[in-house]
């Protein structure tokens, strides 16, 4: 009767199997390096799907799973319109493998998350004596056969130092280009003393702040009903019903489900969100959103940058109370404005957008506010059209703006405030913004 048995190597890997306290332990290690220090959603991630693999029996994570336990979505949320758990899933496999080309190159236990899944696997690094092959012969060999094994060895170690020489010098190199950007981010505020401050002291506790883009589709479809959206029917989904309360034709009901059914934005509000994204030492903490899918935890939880107004992101009118200024619109014209609530001398009670052929002349709104629970900052930028908007997030990021703005204050620390922007443009030229008024609150810190 033949008897198979397992061979030296089968033997060796199924009793050096890592244990659950092993496995734990790397999770843990790798959750706490300097990878993961100022990005506490990617920890969250990698700690959730570490702490599930640990379980007897864990069966592969799904994507629907991780985007409601840790980001925070309904359990219900729509994968195909919000990607959030694969952006940050590839970023998440960049930093583990830098954490093990780096930091934890030491480390004999490796884990790693296979592209296609999200439940991580761990593995042993095989020592570099594995990667010799040694032959035990059942037979004498003869004197010119040893020399001839001798050789080949010998070409076998030569071969081994080169990969080994090879491996070395790949972290190496990912360490140098890591160096580089590090001191580009670290090196990008050089002389820029008023965007630093403004920015450094917006980030509060290393938190992640979410970019969170407007939903151009409800504001086309105020336009179309001539229905203000409220942040409760917005929440809700309401929006998706509101046609049918309003007797409105099938026809126009099937356009509105069509205008639903995307996700759109507008050159000028994305043109803000990249500048914003721009900002190179915030960059890793930043994480672009859309309106439809942010959260009330979030808003409590998070700082966060609302882009658009009221209309078209409906997350604005959690604030609208506490604005002095604020972008109204007015459906009998078709036209935005901005509301100067307690105006002051000099000047006016609203501000509404002028065109003509050869020139543009828009406004926009500025606020850098306390989120709603002040464990966190928001800002908002919202303005008569998306182009007002763009020139807004220049006004936050430049040097020369906030400089002036700074020395109108007489502060070396921006307080939160609130601002009226003109924005301009003659004949295709790009816009500038011209502070018009502002509103400081320094009792709100």
């Amino acid at each position: 009767m033949n008897s198979i048995a397992n061979t030296p190597t089968e033997q060796t890997t199924l009793k050096d199997q890592p244990s659950v306290d092993e496995r734990r332990a790397l999770i843990e290690r790798v959750a706490a390096s300097a990878h993961f220090r100022r990005s506490a959603r990617l920890r969250d991630f990698l700690l959730y799907v570490g702490g599930q693999s640990l379980k007897d029996g864990c069966p592969e994570i799904n994507e629907q799973e991780i985007g409601s336990k840790v980001f925070g979505r309904p359990s219900s949320y729509d994968r195909s319109q919000d990607n959030i758990v694969r952006v940050n899933a590839t970023e998440l496999r960049k930093r583990i493998e830098l954490y093990f080309a780096s930091e934890g190159a030491h480390e004999s236990l490796v884990l790693e998350i296979p592209r296609g899944g999200y439940r991580p696997i761990f593995h042993r690094r095989l020592p570099e004596t594995q990667d010799r092959v040694a032959l035990t012969p059942k037979m004498p060999l003869l004197e010119d056969s040893a020399l001839a094994v001798r050789e080949g060895s010998r070409n076998r170690l030569h071969i081994l130092w080169g990969t080994v020489s090879l491996a070395l010098a790949i972290p190496c190199l990912m360490l140098f280009q890591q160096n580089r950007t590090m001191r580009h981010a670290i090196y990008t505020w050089e002389g820029k003393p008023a965007v630093a401050a403004l920015w450094t002291d917006f980030v509060h506790s290393h938190q992640e702040i979410d970019i969170v883009l407007p939903d151009a589709s409800v504001s086309l479809t105020e336009d179309i009903i001539g229905h203000p959206m409220s942040l409760s029917d917005y929440l809700n989904h309401n929006y998706m019903r509101l046609p049918q309360s309003l007797n409105l034709s099938s026809d126009r009901i099937a356009d509105l489900n069509g205008i639903f059914a995307h996700n759109l934005v507008t050159m000028g509000d994305f043109r803000a969100a990249q500048q914003i994204l721009a900002l190179t030492p915030l960059s890793p903490s930043l994480h672009l959103t859309f309106s439809r899918f942010y959260t009330a935890d979030s808003v409590k939880r998070n700082s966060f940058i609302l882009i658009g107004g009221k209309k078209a992101n409906p997350w604005v009118r959690l604030f609208d109370d506490q604005m002095n200024f604020s972008l109204d619109y007015d459906n009998e014209h078709s036209q935005s404005f901005i509301a100067n609530r307690h105006p002051q001398a000099g000047e006016q009670t609203t501000y509404a957008a002028a065109m003509d052929p050869n020139a543009f002349i828009g406004y926009s709104v500025i606020a850098f506010l306390p989120n709603p629970s002040r464990t966190g900052n928001v800002i908002i930028l919202a303005g008569t059209d998306s182009d007002a908007t763009s020139a807004a997030a220049e006004f936050l990021t430049s040097e020369e703006q906030l400089g002036k703005f700074q020395s109108t204050l007489h502060l070396q620390k921006l307080p939160y405030f609130e601002g009226l922007l003109k924005t301009s443009r003659l004949s295709g030229t790009s816009f500038n913004a011209e502070l018009l008024a502002y509103r400081a609150y320094p009792g709100l810190h």
